[in-house]
């Protein structure tokens, strides 16, 4: 079994070569800060300032990690309604994918690295 260095370097290449990364929400996050904390600062990326305050939070709430099925719990919405937002946040960032999303969100400053983790909110149900 990789440790998590061996993983991330195993994602890094694979991300790398053009291919598709699908690895477990913790992967993904500490590769985002990785890059969050070296890249360089700049301007926010173009479309951050076309997303409605409500898109906003959905994308920040994916920045910290939340699933689909999370974020309709935390905000009271339906799936078919996160994903329109999701779907609405791609378009307008010119983003391919959630973690390309996510990647805009960090160099908005919407969220940084050592942001502390998402916690259940009092409209996330209790399993």
């Amino acid at each position: 079994m990789l440790g998590h260095s061996e993983q991330l370097v195993a994602a890094i290449r694979i991300v790398a070569s053009g291919d598709a990364l699908i690895a477990p929400p913790a992967i993904t996050k500490r590769l985002i800060e990785q890059f969050a904390r070296t890249a360089p600062t700049s301007r926010p990326p173009a479309g951050i300032g076309e997303l409605t305050p409500r898109e906003v939070e959905v994308l920040t709430l994916v920045a910290r990690g939340l699933s689909n099925g999370e974020i309709t719990a935390e905000l009271v919405l339906s799936q078919a309604t996160v994903k329109t937002h999701i779907k609405r946040i791609l378009g307008k960032l010119g983003a391919h994918d959630r973690v390309q999303a996510v990647v805009m969100a960090y160099e908005a400053g919407l969220v940084t690295p050592g942001d502390p983790a998402w916690a259940p909110g009092p409209n996330t149900p209790r399993g």
